[in-house]
């Protein structure tokens, strides 16, 4: 299997979601730092890429584009096209092109970025934290050997599964979206601690432990969340209380709406979404 380590990848743009994936993947010790290459319009910020992870840093996309043979578009979609437009004659033919740029198809780039092999994704902001949830879908000319290197590079900071296009929207609704959701979870969560006497600062952190350690369980047991949900619900105890006010508040309908919601509101914005 081909690895990251074996190439040299170049990030165009120097915002959170590159820094989160230059950290996994340094600190991670999937990919040397001397084979990273980060660009930017703002030099302090470069010093910083530079100075926390060993990374090359250049002002000039360009020069970055040509000294890689994986390109990741980490810009914002308002953008992409200037960027792909001044990168793609210095492309080596059969560069590997990873996008971040939410709304932005694999046809696009590829019409933009002729002779590459593109791969798209759709990361979350838990990766800032090496907690992501990434889909990834292939264009029209990227190989199995491509997309086992964009999973690599975005399993650096979490989860990837691999989609068809067609299925991003859906992603953006769940987990592009589901961060906001989750938040606001768990703001009314620590608002009821405080309602019910805990500080503002312990119903916080209870709560936000509770989200994180109920995800785990979720996660390593691969159990179905209603079995999980059950072991935690004895007859008339606290639990199932709670969760008859749950369901009398139409919590799981509001849930399912708001991701379809979301989901056609990517789909209004020409896929993938924003925020």
């Amino acid at each position: 299997m081909s690895t990251l380590s074996s190439h040299t990848i170049a990030f165009i743009g120097a915002g959170n979601m590159a820094e989160a994936l230059i950290r996994g993947l340094v600190r991670g010790g999937h990919v040397p730092a001397a084979q990273i290459l980060a660009t930017g319009p703002r030099r302090e910020r470069l010093d910083e890429l530079a100075t926390h992870y060993g990374v090359t840093v250049l002002t000039d996309n360009k020069d970055a584009a040509s000294r890689a043979a994986i390109v990741v578009l980490a810009v914002k979609p308002q953008i992409i096209n200037k960027v792909a437009r001044e990168i793609a004659t210095h492309l080596t033919p059969g560069t590997l092109v990873i996008s971040v740029a939410a709304g932005v198809s694999t046809l696009t780039l590829e019409g933009l970025l002729p002779g590459t092999r593109v791969v798209r994704s759709m990361p979350n902001t838990p990766a800032l934290v090496g907690a992501g949830a990434t889909a990834i879908s292939a264009g029209q000319h990227a190989t199995e050997t491509d997309l086992g290197l964009a999973k690599q590079l975005f399993d650096a900071v979490g989860i990837t599964v691999a989609l068809d296009e067609s299925q991003l929207d859906a992603v953006t609704g769940l987990s592009g979206s589901g961060p906001a959701y989750i938040f606001l979870i768990l703001e009314a969560l620590a608002d009821a601690g405080v309602k019910v006497g805990l500080s503002r600062r312990n119903a916080q952190r209870l709560a936000a432990q509770t989200v994180m350690g109920s995800a785990k369980l979720l996660l390593e047991t691969d159990e179905h969340p209603g079995k999980l949900k059950d072991m935690v619900t004895s007859p008339g105890g606290t639990a199932i209380a709670g969760l008859h006010t749950l369901e009398e508040g139409g919590l799981r309908t509001t849930l399912i709406n708001a991701v379809e919601t979301a989901t056609k509101r990517s789909r209004e914005l020409g896929g993938g979404g924003k925020g």
